[in-house]
């Protein structure tokens, strides 16, 4: 495998991670009451949607074919979101672990592809901005959860 291929796949991954969490955030939009975690929501999906966009550019940067959509986990992961919300007492809070528990495993696989010590320096600047946002975002998570149990 060349090294634009083996980094090109390893952003291909973080890119389809990136399409589910969009689409996890958009769905937990629509399954929330509170304008405040409408707003959170909104800013986190469209933050994952600027992550996309960055990953897709260096992709093509190294003349390879970013991945157009998210992956059927992810779909699964939205679809229990939505069950679970439906079933919920607290239909928020349940809402809010789901979103911790993805943005967790987002950052287990950044970590994972930054600890690959041979990706160029723009790629690896640009995968460390996106965990320390993602860390962010969990942070907030657990403080909006705890705000609503």
């Amino acid at each position: 495998m060349k090294y634009s291929e083996k980094i090109s796949n390893q952003l291909n991954e973080l890119l389809v991670k990136n399409y589910d969490a969009e689409k996890g955030y958009r769905n937990a939009i629509e399954n929330v009451d509170s304008s405040d975690l409408k707003i959170f929501f909104t800013n986190r999906a469209n933050e994952r949607e600027t992550f996309a966009e960055e990953i897709k550019t260096e992709i093509n940067r190294y003349n390879e074919t970013p991945k157009e959509n998210g992956s059927f986990t992810g779909t699964m992961h939205r679809n229990w979101m939505s069950l679970k919300s439906t079933f919920s007492t607290n239909n928020e809070e349940a809402i809010l672990e789901e979103a911790i528990r993805g943005e967790e495993a987002s950052l287990e696989d950044y970590n994972d592809v930054l600890s690959d010590r041979d990706l160029p320096p723009t790629i690896d600047t640009m995968l460390t901005k996106h965990r320390d946002a993602i860390q962010a975002s969990i942070n907030t998570v657990k403080v909006k959860e705890e705000l609503v149990s």
